[in-house]
C-alpha cells in the first residue's frame, strides 16, 4: 500500500512535498515522492489523504492511563489540593474501574495519533489496555511504600508483577518493555529510592517523578510546604506517606535528594517533569545520562512551572514530551503539548535560544522513542521501521501552502485533525470510519468502553 499526502515528515530528515510512504508486511518499505514510488510500485493501492501531513506515530513519553476518567473533576485548584483529591477519588475505584479507565485512555490516545505509551501503574491495567489496542510502550511498575518496614515486601511484590507483565507481553508478541519507578518522591520512604536503584538493570528502565513542583522542592529541602501542612490536617489520610519521621528537612534539591538515595544511578532513568532545577542539577543529570520528560500543559494548569527544555537540550540531556493524564491536562493531545510547550519555552527563554516546531515534533516522536529505548523500531518514517504512521489534516490550516510544514502541524493542528492512526501497518483508527481494534479487544466495542467510562465519571463526581 502507498500512503500519500501533500507533506511527508519523516522527522529525521527534510519534509517531502507531495510525498508518499510504502507499507509492506507491517513495515515501511520506501519513503519518497509520490511520482517516484508510483513508478517503483505500480501495482500498489494508493490512499491519498490530500492536504495533510504523514508523520510518525506519536510516542507519549509519560502518561497515567488509569486517570482517564478523572478529567474535569478537579478544576481551578493548585497542585497540592489537586493531588490530595486524586488520591481521595482513587480509593473509590474498583479493579474493574481501573481496567475501564485505562482502556478508555488507550482508545483516546489512538484517536490522537499516539502509537506508543510510557505509563506508570500499580495495577497493570495500562498493559492490558495497550494489548487490546495494539499500541507499543513501556509500563513502569510503581512502588508507593511510605513505611520503611514494608519496603522489602513491596519490592518483592513489584518484582513478581514485573515478571508476570513481561510474560504477558511476550505471549502476545508485544513491543513492550517493563520497568519500575517510585511514587512521588515526597510520598515514599527514601529506602524505596535506594531499593529501586539497586534493583534496576539494563532491561529494567526507571521512571521517577522528581522536581515537579515548588511544593515538592520546599518539602524536600525545608520540610515545609502545603504538603507538610496537609499531613497534619483533617485531610491527612489523602497524604499517606508524608510523615515527619520520614521527611526531615534535607537541605538539598529534589534532584540531589534522588541522587543521594541512589535511584538516579540506575542504568536507564527518565526524570518526569524536572521543573524546579537548581544550580548543579543539570550537570548531575547529564553525568548520569538521565533523560527528561516534560508535560507542558498539565504543569502549567496546576501552576507547577515550566520544564527548562532549552537548558536541558543545550546540556545534551535527552528530552521528550508526555501528556500526563486528562485528570491534569483535560485531554490527551500530543499536538497541543507540542504547541503549548513551544510557546512556553519561547515566552520564558527570551534571547537565550529558540526551539523550533521541528524540535517539538521530534520530542514527541524519535526523541521520545529513543528515551524509552525503542528508536530502532519506531519514532520516524524510515525504511525497515514499523509502519506506525499518523495522517494529520491540514486543510483548515491558515499556514498551507507553507515553506514549513513542521510549523503548520505544530501551530495549527490538534487531536481533532488526526485522520488516521496506523500501527504495524494496520489502520486502528480512521476519523471517518472509527476504530478497528485488534481481535483481543473485540469483546469490547468502543461504544461499550465509552459508556462504562461515562458511568464511572458520573460516579466520581458524586
Amino acid at each position: 500500500m502507498i500512503l500519500t499526502a501533500r507533506y511527508v515528515l519523516p522527522v529525521v530528515g527534510r519534509a517531502i512535498e507531495n510525498g508518499a510512504v510504502v507499507v509492506q508486511n507491517g513495515r515501511i518499505a520506501a519513503v519518497s515522492t509520490l511520482d517516484e514510488l508510483r513508478y517503483w510500485y505500480p501495482d500498489d493501492e494508493v490512499r491519498d489523504f490530500g492536504t495533510a501531513a504523514l508523520i510518525p506515530g506519536f510516542v507519549d513519553a509519560h502518561s497515567h492511563l488509569e486517570y482517564s476518567t478523572m478529567g474535569g473533576i478537579f478544576e481551578d485548584v493548585p497542585y497540592a489540593p489537586w493531588k490530595a483529591r486524586i488520591v481521595e477519588k482513587s480509593r473509590l475505584l474498583t479493579p474493574q474501574d481501573w481496567e475501564d479507565a485505562a482502556l478508555l485512555g488507550a482508545v483516546q490516545a489512538l484517536s490522537a495519533g499516539i502509537t506508543a505509551i510510557a505509563d506508570v501503574t500499580q495495577t497493570g491495567a495500562p498493559l492490558r489496555a495497550i494489548a487490546a489496542t495494539g499500541q507499543h510502550g513501556v509500563i513502569y511498575r510503581e512502588v508507593t511504600t511510605p513505611k520503611k518496614c514494608d519496603v522489602k515486601a513491596d519490592m518483592a511484590a513489584a518484582d513478581r508483577d514485573i515478571q508476570d507483565w513481561r510474560a504477558f507481553a511476550a505471549d502476545r508478541d508485544m513491543l513492550v518493555r517493563v520497568g519500575i519507578g517510585p511514587g512521588s518522591i515526597y510520598a515514599v520512604h527514601p529506602e524505596v529510592l535506594r531499593a529501586i536503584g539497586e534493583y534496576a538493570d539494563e532491561q529494567t528502565p526507571v521512571a521517577v517523578h522528581v522536581a515537579g513542583s515548588r511544593e515538592e522542592a520546599d518539602f524536600i529541602r525545608y520540610g515545609s510546604s502545603p504538603f507538610a501542612l496537609a499531613a497534619d490536617s483533617e485531610e491527612s489520610h489523602a497524604y499517606e506517606g508524608l510523615q515527619s519521621d520520614t521527611f526531615l528537612p534535607t537541605g538539598v534539591s529534589p534532584i540531589r535528594y534522588a541522587l543521594n538515595w541512589g535511584i538516579l544511578y540506575a542504568p536507564e532513568v527518565v526524570a518526569i517533569h524536572a521543573i524546579c532545577i537548581e544550580p548543579g542539577d543539570i550537570e548531575r543529570l547529564a553525568e548520569q545520562n538521565v533523560g527528561v520528560v516534560a508535560c507542558p500543559r498539565s504543569n502549567a494548569k496546576l501552576g507547577n512551572g515550566v520544564t527548562p527544555l532549552l537548558t536541558f537540550r543545550d546540556a545534551h540531556i535527552p528530552v521528550a514530551l508526555g501528556t500526563n493524564s486528562p485528570a491534569a491536562a483535560d485531554s490527551t493531545d500530543p499536538l497541543e503539548e507540542m504547541r503549548f510547550g513551544l510557546l512556553l519555552q519561547r515566552a520564558t527563554s527570551g534571547d537565550k535560544g529558540f526551539l523550533s516546531a521541528h524540535d517539538m515534533l521530534r520530542m514527541s516522536t524519535i526523541d521520545a522513542a529513543r528515551l524509552i529505548g525503542m528508536d530502532k523500531e519506531i519514532g520516524s518514517l524510515e525504511i525497515g521501521k514499523r509502519a506506525d504512521i499518523v495522517a494529520v489534516d491540514l486543510s483548515n490550516s491558515m499556514q498551507v501552502p507553507t515553506n514549513s510544514p513542521h510549523a503548520a502541524v505544530v501551530h495549527s493542528a490538534s487531536r481533532n485533525d488526526v485522520m488516521m492512526t496506523m500501527i504495524d501497518g494496520r489502520v486502528v483508527y480512521d476519523r471517518a470510519e472509527g476504530f478497528s481494534l485488534p481481535c483481543e479487544a473485540e469483546r469490547d466495542d468502543v461504544d461499550a468502553i465509552l459508556r462504562r467510562a461515562e458511568e464511572l465519571r458520573i460516579r466520581l463526581r458524586d
